[in-house]
């Protein structure tokens, strides 16, 4: 099961924590793996990584808030694998500040990044996905994306961005499904990984204890365990799932 050989996979923001393993673990069930991130030389070392274990990888550098530099970078993948099957759109930024002293500056570069950029990666991958009438796009939202009882202080901008994730998923899904493609979205809970660390001066031991205390499984999720929904969703086991959301939160929904 979960078989995905010979496919062509990119990862968007993939040059450390949940990118990295989710870009580790396609390569490791058998998908030829591209690896993009603003830091060139973190994602190489990514690309070693896939190597050493015996994959096929690619590494470039886009911003994918940027149009022209993901048209590039698609049109080397293109070039170089003859196509695309498989898009992972993880890339994000998570940048916490209380909505009175949000600037506009501050809403765009998280909006650009974290939706707009989302959405040029999708439209270039199905437009590729759509020669072959197959195709899995699998997008990267968040526990903290509205209509789910679940909000955070200081984080207006970061789940308006994921909550557009889900809205645009869903349509995308209706409207890319008579070509072939899938369209799914995972939500993760928190997390370890180096953006939740990077935070840890924003969140008291107070908060964090508050947090997990609504957590049944008492703990934050490891970056491995988001990737193994990845490569369900990219898998023909799930050739029959499109338009979903899949919470992987330890229970916090549920609780």
């Amino acid at each position: 099961m979960f078989d995905i050989a010979g496919k062509i996979a990119l990862v968007t923001g993939g040059r450390r924590g949940m990118g990295r393993t989710h870009a580790l673990m396609l390569a490791k069930q058998g998908a030829k793996v591209v690896i993009t991130d603003v830091d060139l030389n973190e994602c190489q070392l990514v690309e070693a990584e896939v190597r050493s274990g015996g994959g096929e990888a690619a590494c470039f550098k886009m911003d994918v808030s940027n149009a022209e530099e993901v048209n590039r970078v698609f049109d080397e993948v293109i070039k170089q694998f003859g196509r695309l099957d498989i898009l992972v759109n993880n890339a994000g930024i998570y940048a916490p500040k209380q909505a009175l002293e949000l600037t506009e500056e501050d809403w765009d570069k998280t909006i650009n990044i974290n939706l707009k950029g989302q959405f040029l990666c999708a439209q270039r991958a199905a437009k590729e996905m759509a020669k072959n009438n197959w195709g899995r796009i699998i997008n990267i939202a968040s526990i903290a994306s509205g209509g789910v009882g679940i909000g955070f202080e200081g984080s207006t901008h970061y789940a308006a961005s994921k909550a557009g994730i889900i809205g645009m998923s869903e349509s995308l899904a209706v409207e890319l499904a008579p070509l072939g493609i899938t369209v799914n979205v995972i939500a993760p809970g928190v997390i370890d990984t180096p953006m939740v660390h990077e935070q840890d001066k924003e969140l008291s031991e107070d908060v964090m204890k508050e947090i997990l205390q609504r957590v049944p499984l008492k703990r934050i999720g490891r970056p491995e365990e988001i990737s193994a929904a990845v490569v369900f969703l990219a898998s023909e086991e799930a050739s029959y799932v499109t338009g979903a959301t899949l919470y992987v939160d330890g229970g916090w929904l549920a609780a």
